[in-house]
């Protein structure tokens, strides 16, 4: 299956599961073509800078397209409100199941890392596998390029980048 095809894959995926959270499937999770790959802005280039080498080149519009997997639980923008999930501005550096006013999962919190690249990518991967017991009832994002650009994107989105 294409990138292409498995993106509007995730995203009738995402409507399907919006809808069950009885909230509205945004414009941007319509399944026809992605738009052609832009190039980062200079400030979004040196937020992936920061990131291992592989991030470096990710696509953020297919981040963004899959970000809106994350929507119907997690807020990104500064100050945003907690939903079913934690606010993730910021996440990067921030250290696991310490944000403030949120009640983690006790599978969570006994958890001791920061999370960086290499944890977020652990978790989305399948986030009960990477910590059993866990609430978040998310399954996960099998396909290693998707993750990488959704990294990428919550990289420059989660510390002030364009979103």
């Amino acid at each position: 299956m294409s990138k292409r095809n498995r993106s509007g894959l995730y995203a009738a995926l995402c409507g399907l599961a919006l809808a069950a959270c009885h909230r509205a499937a945004p414009e941007a999770l319509s399944a026809g073509p992605l738009p052609a790959r832009v190039a980062p802005s200079a400030a979004a280039q040196a937020l992936l800078d920061q990131l291992p080498p592989a991030y470096r080149q990710a696509d953020l519009q297919n981040g963004r397209l899959h970000f809106n997997l994350c929507r119907a639980c997690h807020t990104i923008t500064p100050g945003g409100p907690d939903m079913t999930g934690p606010n993730l501005y910021g996440v990067f550096g921030r250290k696991v199941a310490s944000k403030a006013g949120y009640s983690y999962s006790a599978a969570l919190s006994k958890k001791d890392w920061t999370w960086d690249a290499e944890h977020l990518d652990g978790w989305l991967k399948s986030p009960r596998t990477y910590a059993p017991g866990t609430k978040m009832s998310f399954y996960g994002i099998p396909d290693d390029e998707d993750r990488r650009d959704l990294i990428a994107y919550l990289k420059v989105a989660s510390s002030g980048g364009p979103d």
